[in-house]
């Protein structure tokens, strides 16, 4: 027994599809982190955030603590020094703030449906035959339906977690197990989707990154250059101040990822690609319908203005009125499709002869069974007999040719 409000649909034979047509509006999965009453949410890898910003800002501690202090003793002149330790406070706190607003953002989370699109469902024969020889009708969703995006036919998918179409360029991401539009990516890093919502700051926090990555590793051989001057060589101007060649080789190495991934991104802004259509779509070789030029693409990015987000975490859960699940007829799905009724007649007729032919079975069981008690003379088989009677009996209908069959095998 299934409880109240829950539909089965035979889809196979020995598969059925459980569809919960009474629940709440949900949106997002139980793994995510809130804070502040749901106006911050992080991804289900939120903790990684830990790794991130100590990547950050140790080395920046240690760069201030060693090299900018020092700085400020060589070049007294116009408070150089300060101004080299406040720029790197200011850039550090920049990069900062562009992290939390890409990891505790809403990247564009596609509200679930409570229930599947019912104006979709439709009548198909499926695969599995019933014992008497019919193909089983079943309720089905179609995997995928055509939309129109500039013009040109685009397919979209239907996503069986979500319950709904996905928009053009949304993707189900399976770390936060939701639909996110224009989904780029999911970044590890920063512990949450890269989407609609958020690709703009994702970009100047990897681009910012790199420019504070290039910013200490240039203030350190400066540094390095000063105690070159005093030592007169590069061995032991190393060695007086082992903290700079330290963050030389960790900007060094720190700048090949974040600078390769800052250049990716830029190609990607300029064709209009995400990360996922890019890797998916790369050996198809086909048009690219979001392309509207190298400066329109940009502007896209990042002049545009953010749309607000489709839901509300910090809201309360509204109770949906349940309602009865609207699945249509077969007949209401024929006249829909613009088919005939001849296919509804020929099965009520295929019924009819079923039924005829084992009503003529057990008649002719039961009367073999009187002749074989009054010793008459042998009688042929079911089968000859069946088919002698169905030869000379014109079909005019379905009763007239009972009681002609049972009249022969009376008289015989």
């Amino acid at each position: 027994m299934l409880p109240d409000g829950v539909v089965e649909l035979a889809v196979a034979e020995t598969a059925r599809v459980t569809l919960v047509v009474d629940q709440p509006f949900a949106s997002g999965r139980e793994s995510s982190i809130f804070f502040l009453n749901g106006r911050l949410i992080f991804g289900p890898d939120a903790r990684s955030l830990i790794v991130t910003l100590l990547l950050i800002l140790v080395p920046v501690v240690i760069f201030c603590a060693f090299v900018v202090i020092n700085l400020v003793d060589e070049l007294p002149s116009y408070n150089a020094g300060y101004a080299i330790l406040a720029t790197t406070v200011i850039f550090t706190i920049y990069v900062l703030v562009l992290l939390l607003l890409t990891s505790a953002r809403d990247p564009g989370i596609v509200p679930r449906n409570s229930h599947p699109p019912e104006e979709e469902f439709c009548y198909e024969s499926s695969a599995s035959i019933e014992a008497g020889g019919r193909p089983t009708p079943s309720l089905q969703l179609p995997r995928t339906k055509e939309v129109t995006v500039n013009g040109l036919p685009v397919k979209v998918k239907y996503c069986d977690t979500c319950m709904l179409y996905r928009p053009p360029r949304c993707s189900h991401c399976s770390i936060c197990d939701n639909c996110v539009e224009r989904f780029d990516h999911h970044c590890p890093w920063v512990g949450q989707c890269i989407g609609k919502r958020n690709y703009r700051y994702f970009f100047l926090f990897v681009s910012s990154l790199a420019l504070l990555c290039i910013f200490v590793f240039s203030m350190s051989v400066v540094y390095v250059k000063f105690l070159f001057d005093d030592y007169g060589t590069v061995w032991k101007a190393m060695k007086e101040s082992p903290a700079s060649v330290v963050l030389m080789a960790y900007c060094f190495i720190a700048l090949w990822f974040v600078g390769g991934l800052t250049g990716f991104h830029l190609y990607l802004i300029g064709t209009n690609q995400t990360t996922y259509e890019n890797f998916r779509y790369r050996a198809d070789n086909r048009r690219n319908v979001y392309d509207r030029g190298c400066r329109n693409n940009f502007l896209e990015v990042f002049c545009t203005k953010i749309e607000p987000s489709r839901n509300n975490f910090h809201g309360y859960v509204q109770e949906e009125v349940p309602r009865p699940l609207k699945i249509p007829t077969r007949d209401a799905e024929a006249d829909d499709c613009g088919g005939s009724r001849r296919a509804k007649v020929e099965d009520d007729l295929e019924i009819g002869d079923d039924i005829l032919k084992l009503s003529q079975r057990r008649d002719f069981e039961g009367g073999d069974v009187r002749s074989r008690g009054i010793g008459s003379l042998p009688r042929k088989s079911p089968d000859v007999e069946l088919g002698l009677g169905l030869e000379l009996q014109e079909p005019a209908s379905l009763s007239g040719r009972h009681h002609s069959s049972l009249g022969r095998r009376n008289g015989s």
